[in-house]
């Protein structure tokens, strides 16, 4: 596997905070943060008021964004943010 430079690796943290603020959005919610597990290849986003929310309701809103996404990673899981 390639090595990331600083280059690639801007643009990967652009991508992602870019991700995390559509899905911000789409939820109406006023803060969301991430956290990314490199070793277990899995990006955590944690979004306020997923816990007012079904994983139904959750669903619905998030994957039409997660589909459109070409990030390489095995797992995104959608959390309620953790204060």
């Amino acid at each position: 596997m390639d090595e990331l430079n600083d280059t690639d690796y801007e643009a990967y943290e652009q991508d992602i905070e870019l991700l995390v603020d559509t899905l911000r959005k789409c939820f109406d919610a006023p803060k969301a943060r991430y956290n990314v597990i490199g070793h277990q290849n899995t990006l955590f986003i944690e979004i306020e008021g997923l816990d007012e929310l079904s994983n139904e309701e959750i669903s619905e809103v998030a994957e039409p964004v997660l589909e459109e996404l070409d990030m390489d990673f095995d797992e995104i899981s959608l959390l309620p943010l953790k204060k």
